[in-house]
């Protein structure tokens, strides 16, 4: 069982101590502490989550029923038990109807104590739990966020799930529009650290002067239009995450300073000769091959490592192409909640045309054309014809616009498309056995073997 431990408030030490040495020898494996008055008693309950609490009725300063109060107000989950004597019993009793636990009178019969503060004592340990399943659940909800169904961003949403628990720097990789940036909160949003700010850099987006100053901060006088002392962004993320958002294309002076923060855990304002201490979990992304830039000597490699110790791969939308559908009415959804209209849906074809298409901006392509097409439909249905509207009024900027493919050509790949999404699920859930993938899906193993070669896909990668 987890321990929940058991604090002891009596201000007549030697009967506290006595209970304590009496407790311990009954509950070895609970964390049991005695003090002496309320005041002690609610000061450690903010540093150690106590499960069980047993207090005197009457004592002086604060008597156990204000600290019952105050107690049951910061920790509702705490167990608390009055000690009282036969005097005072219906005090006692009323303390149970502003939620202590149980009452026990004095002298205290050990038998009875240790039944009540068993049961006290599982009763934590079960609440303790149940908070914990709930945080759990929520947490994986969270991690919803990531939308699709695919091989591919499964496995992605169990990666985050796996990197969140920890506190080491992550590297987000993958093209523009992917998600990176979703991907680095989901992170945050199921941490430790949730509770806490995420904020996020944009690296290139920064003039490389002003950089320094925006990620370290920096100090009246440190350089002209300096008026006032700044603190920058790590000393404000600390305690939570900060996103170093297209790492990639920081200049090497900074580079080397963020190596310092790193390795030190400490930054020093611009200007100042004084270092501070931070506590940052950094998530860092890019959309380029930063090896590339190590042999070009543009990224130095102590702090690639430094950055690399964990690492996500973002797919792009064309390695999930049977999430398009997904994607799409969800965006759609989104759409419609944020321009306040009644809910819209796709016709099949709508659907089938835009899961045949490219889209080379990935999952922000995507998302901006289902915007267009919301604004620009009346009705409740999005069919062809809306599409054509909305091409037609190219608001892209010739960036990126969907081509119509013949109709042949169009049907192949939006087969091709559903086979490999469909083989890439059937080997998964076969962990990579053709003849068992065979058998399941109906298919022979020989007819099987020439999808696998014309998708050029190899079934051991499933194993």
């Amino acid at each position: 069982m987890t321990q929940v431990g058991i604090l002891l408030v009596d201000d007549e030490k030697d009967f506290a101590t006595g209970l304590a040495r009496l407790l311990g020898r009954n509950f070895p494996d609970e964390l049991i502490v005695a003090v002496h008055s309320g005041a002690e008693a609610l000061e450690l309950l903010e540093k150690k989550p106590f499960g069980v609490m047993l207090t005197d009725l009457n004592m002086p300063e604060m008597d156990g029923v204000e600290l019952l109060r105050k107690a049951k107000e910061a920790h509702p989950n705490l167990s608390v038990v009055m000690l009282t004597a036969y005097g005072t019993v219906s005090t006692a009793v009323d303390a149970l109807k502003i939620g202590a636990y149980d009452f026990l009178t004095k002298p205290v019969e050990p038998d009875t104590l240790f039944q009540v503060v068993q049961r006290g004592v599982e009763r934590s340990a079960l609440l303790g739990e149940n908070a914990r399943l709930h945080e759990l659940l929520a947490r994986q909800t969270g991690a919803n966020e990531l939308v699709g169904d695919s091989l591919s961003i499964r496995r992605l949403k169990d990666g985050v799930s796996a990197v969140a628990e920890s506190d080491y720097t992550v590297l987000i990789r993958g093209e523009s529009g992917t998600g990176k940036e979703l991907v680095a909160r989901t992170i945050h949003n199921l941490s430790p650290r949730r509770k806490k700010a995420m904020l996020t850099v944009n690296c290139p987006a920064i003039p490389d002067q002003l950089l320094e100053s925006e990620l370290f901060g920096h100090v009246k006088g440190a350089f002209t239009g300096a008026d006032r002392d700044r603190k920058g962004i790590f000393v404000s993320a600390d305690g939570g995450t900060l996103l170093l958002d297209e790492i990639g294309d920081v200049s090497p002076g900074i580079q080397t300073k963020l190596l310092r923060v790193l390795q030190e855990g400490e930054v020093r304002p611009v200007g100042s000769s004084k270092t501070f201490p931070v506590d940052v979990r950094i998530l860092a992304s890019t959309n380029q091959p930063l090896e590339d830039k190590i042999k070009d000597n543009s990224f130095r490699e102590d702090l690639y490592y430094r950055l690399n110790v964990l690492n996500l791969n973002v797919p792009a939308l064309r390695e999930r192409s049977g999430d398009v559908a997904i994607l799409a009415h969800h965006f759609l959804e989104i759409a419609c909640k944020e321009m306040k209209t009644t809910p819209k849906q796709f016709s099949p074809d709508a659907v089938a045309y835009l899961s045949a298409q490219n889209w080379p901006g990935n999952v922000r392509e995507l998302q901006n054309f289902i915007r267009r097409l919301a604004v620009f439909s009346s009705g409740d249905a999005l069919d062809m014809a809306h599409i054509r509207l909305v091409e037609g009024l190219d608001m892209s900027g010739g960036t990126g616009s969907l081509e119509l493919a013949p109709y042949k050509e169009a049907k192949e790949k939006v087969v091709d498309d559903f086979t490999r999404t469909y083989v890439e699920e059937l080997l998964a859930k076969t962990h990579g056995n053709v003849s068992e993938a065979a058998r399941f899906s109906g298919l022979s193993r020989v007819a099987l073997q020439k999808i696998l070669k014309r998708l050029g896909m190899d079934a051991a990668e499933f194993k």
